[in-house]
């Protein structure tokens, strides 16, 4: 009978990714052959939407603002030019904030952007 190498440390793997893969559809969750392959696909989906996220949430930011701006007579453009040659340096997470729940600091944001244009 062939020597065991391992065992243990293979048992708390198998372990590892079966709890890992706890929920999946079907065998996907407790057959380990099919629980490895669903985890390495899950795993690299999960990779490639964490930038995806980045991504949604800047174009989200940006269609508040030119929304919110062009209700001020302005462009998005326009608007972050004169931002930049204001010398005021805020991201668009927080623009799209303040452009949603505090209009009257928004409002002063856009003057200021119409004056340095």
């Amino acid at each position: 009978m062939p020597r065991a190498k391992n065992g243990p440390a293979k048992k708390r793997a198998r372990k590892r990714l079966l709890k890992a893969t706890k929920g999946y559809w079907g065998s996907r969750g407790n057959l380990y052959r099919k629980a490895s392959e669903t985890y390495v696909r899950a795993m690299a989906y999960a990779y490639r939407d964490r930038k995806c996220k980045k991504r949604n949430f800047r174009k989200l930011w940006i269609i508040r603002i030119n929304a919110a701006v062009k209700l001020r007579g302005l462009n998005y453009s326009r608007f972050m030019s004169g931002l930049k040659k204001a010398n005021i340096e805020i991201d668009r997470k927080i623009l799209a904030e303040t452009a949603v729940n505090d209009s009257s600091a928004f409002d002063d944001l856009v003057e200021l952007s119409k004056q340095h244009i």
